[in-house]
């Protein structure tokens, strides 16, 4: 049986190039979502996300990939795809832990990298525009912001 996801009512994000508002001045630079691919600093997992049952495209940070998912030098046990699954499967059960019309939702972890111990880790699962140009919803999990 397949449990239907949903992470938020879509409601698309607006960025206007030309914001002036008191709290944020001119937008002075841009960075979109395929610059940020393409430049390494977010990796594209929608299919890992699709195979969870996840029906938004999703991406994580490199900051996640390279502490959560890449497997630490000297660990032999772990596969970097299992990894990958784990923590995309953590993100769509702290999904469907969450109401409707959450945009921020956290996403506890815990990580095995060599030590006796899992360390209790947790990030955030944002759900925005998936571009600038693109208001289609899109998953990004980062961080957590201490």
């Amino acid at each position: 049986m397949k449990i239907p996801i949903e992470f938020i009512e879509a409601r698309p994000m607006e960025i206007p190039m030309n914001n002036t508002a008191p709290d944020f001045g001119p937008v002075i630079y841009a960075h979109t979502r395929k610059q940020a691919v393409a430049d390494g600093e977010q990796i594209d997992v929608t299919k890992t996300a699709q195979k969870c049952g996840i029906r938004y495209p999703m991406f994580i940070t490199r900051a996640v990939f390279e502490n959560y998912v890449a497997v630490p030098e000297g660990v032999t046990s772990h596969d970097e795809a299992l990894r990958l699954f784990n923590v995309v499967w953590r993100t769509r059960m702290a999904i469907l832990r969450n109401r409707r019309g959450m945009d921020r939702i956290r996403v506890v972890l815990h990580v095995h990298n060599g030590q006796r111990r899992a360390t209790r880790v947790q990030l955030v699962a944002v759900c925005s525009a998936f571009d600038i140009d693109d208001p289609r919803p899109a998953i990004t999990l980062m961080e957590h912001e201490s």
